[in-house]
């Protein structure tokens, strides 16, 4: 079972030369959990694991899950192949790094134009070859977002292989029926829409999974704890995460990496994914003036005393 929470998408820092830097990496996990989420999802998008070797996702999903040492738990994708053969081969090799679940790709298993039963019908095989896997879903939108309708999703419940959700909708109504559809199960929903998450928890979603865990992951942790008894702080603490979630149009993960920069981390802006037109004088200042704010929103939280990763005093 996956704990409710927080659930960073993890980047990847490289180094001048786009390898992997793994030095940076064990300072970046540090900080997630120094931060007080709840488990780290690794070898995901943002991670650009479209961009990594077979080698380097296993590498990367073992290296995460050593180095949190069971302090968070960990899931990873790193399902980009094409064929069902060679996402049996990926999926076996990355889950032997010790994750707690391997999160599958939902475009990856039917393509655009293919029905749910053309869905079912290849997960049905890889749940065959893969037995001994707990697995999650992730609607990716490269190549392109294929969304799980509330039954599909039941379907997914259903065979009790399944553990996790990460929900790109970002529709109030399909999270609703998507939840309606799940509950009692142990799959669980992450959002990973920030401007949907406090309905989404009031709902019943287990948590939030998205890039802006990269920038304040603990204000996420702060906003699941003050849903449970602090409503009217809980909208106030929305209200900002969804407007600053609009940070999200510039070049992502650049800007992430540049924001992790700011946190003192050794984190420069390599990466390997194309689309990265780089960062304006002024995208820099909107990052920069976004960190003062985050700094402004914890303070303004202070009467209200918190636990890192625990409940409300």
């Amino acid at each position: 079972m996956l704990k409710n929470g927080v659930w960073p998408t993890m980047i990847t820092p490289f180094t001048e030369t786009k390898e992997i830097d793994y030095e940076a990496l064990e300072q970046l996990i540090e900080w997630y959990i120094a931060k007080g989420v709840d488990g780290l999802f690794a070898v995901c998008q943002s991670s650009e694991m479209f961009y990594l070797s077979l080698d380097e996702r296993v590498q990367l999903a073992r290296f995460v899950v050593e180095r949190a040492a069971g302090r968070v738990q960990v899931i990873a994708s790193g399902h980009i192949s094409d064929s069902l053969q060679d996402q049996v081969k990926e999926i076996g090799a990355i889950s032997a790094a010790g994750i707690d679940a391997f999160v599958i790709v939902s475009n990856r298993l039917a393509g655009r134009e293919e029905s749910d039963d053309v869905w079912k019908r290849h997960t049905e095989q890889l749940l065959r070859q893969i037995p001994e896997t707990s697995f999650g879903i992730y609607e990716c939108p490269h190549p392109y977002k294929r969304l799980l309708t509330p039954e599909l999703l039941r379907w997914c419940a259903d065979t009790e292989r399944f553990l996790f959700l990460k929900d790109t909708c970002c529709d109030p109504d399909q999270l609703t029926a998507k939840l309606n559809a799940v509950q009692g199960t142990q799959l669980k929903l992450f959002n990973a829409n920030a401007a949907t998450l406090l309905m989404s928890l009031q709902a019943g979603a287990s948590g939030y999974s998205g890039v802006m865990a990269n920038f304040h992951p603990d204000l996420y942790v702060k906003l699941i704890q003050l849903q449970r008894n602090h409503a009217d702080e809980a909208v106030r603490l929305q209200q900002f995460l969804g407007l600053a979630s609009v940070i999200e149009r510039q070049s992502y993960p650049l800007n992430a990496k540049y924001h992790l920069g700011l946190e003192g981390l050794p984190i420069g802006l390599h990466g390997r994914s194309g689309g990265n037109a780089g960062l304006s004088a002024s995208m820099k200042l909107e990052i920069e003036q976004l960190r003062g704010m985050e700094q402004q929103i914890r303070e303004m939280f202070n009467p209200i005393h918190f636990k890192v990763g625990g409940s409300i005093e």
